[in-house]
């Protein structure tokens, strides 16, 4: 696909998957608009790549229809901003389970609404991705906020696919295991943990964060164009294991 002259805002560029997506994406032509809440991931992000920036916190729900708004239109979104918060089931509070959702589902919808109705009000087409995990589908002791909010994203993608079809516009979502961006080093930097899940993996290792980004640009592109309402295991062979 030739990326030149698309826009594709990508949220969670700062760092991790967001960040990897972004790179490829701009090496490839396209004009990245990278969002995260880090002003100073954001400008060294610049500094690699020409891309247009936008801080803001997801979880400040009230200032992101005003801030996405200002940088329509794109071609495609990449929702990808991702926070986690390691509790036991028992354990978790009303506030830091609201905060996962927060940021990891419902800012989600607030811009995938926000992007498609301008698609649908200029007749144009467009594709989204949400970047889920495989913890949607997984008990991961400690991740029960983490766990809810992607499976729930997974939901919300099968839905827009449904209603959105119609419009040209497809919505899919990508799954990877464990993948080495900083949140995932932090969740899985003890052996004990990491090791049996790795040895469970045909491929024998976790993701980098470029492997997510290729998956992403394909779901994106038009080679993909009948791929919607899917959510895309990334795992090595894991969920066939």
């Amino acid at each position: 696909m030739d990326w030149k002259n698309k826009r594709v805002l990508v949220t969670g560029a700062g760092k991790g998957i967001g960040r990897a997506t972004a790179l490829v994406l701009a090496g490839r032509g396209a004009t990245v608009v990278a969002l995260s809440r880090s002003q100073a991931d954001l400008d060294a992000l610049n500094r690699e790549v020409d891309c247009e920036t936008i801080c803001v916190d997801l979880s400040d729900h009230a200032s992101i229809a005003d801030r996405i708004t200002q940088a329509l239109p794109v071609d495609f979104l990449v929702n990808c901003a991702g926070i986690t918060h390691l509790e036991r089931a028992t354990e978790t509070s009303v506030e830091d389970f609201s905060r996962v959702l927060d940021v990891n589902t419902l800012a989600p919808l607030l811009l995938s609404q926000i992007v498609a109705r301008d698609w649908m009000a200029r007749g144009c087409g467009g594709a989204i991705v949400n970047v889920s995990s495989d913890a949607a589908r997984r008990g991961i002791e400690d991740h029960v906020a983490y766990c809810a909010s992607k499976a729930a994203l997974d939901a919300i993608t099968r839905v827009m696919a449904t209603e959105l079809g119609a419009r040209g516009i497809r919505v899919n979502s990508v799954n990877p295991t464990v993948t080495l961006t900083p949140m995932g080093e932090l969740a899985w930097s003890d052996p004990a943990k990491a090791d049996p899940v790795k040895a469970r993996i045909p491929m024998g290792r976790f993701l980098d964060p470029v492997d997510v980004a290729e998956a992403i640009l394909f779901l994106l592109s038009d080679e993909a164009s009948m791929i919607s309402g899917v959510s895309m295991p990334l795992d090595g062979g894991l969920s066939a294991a």
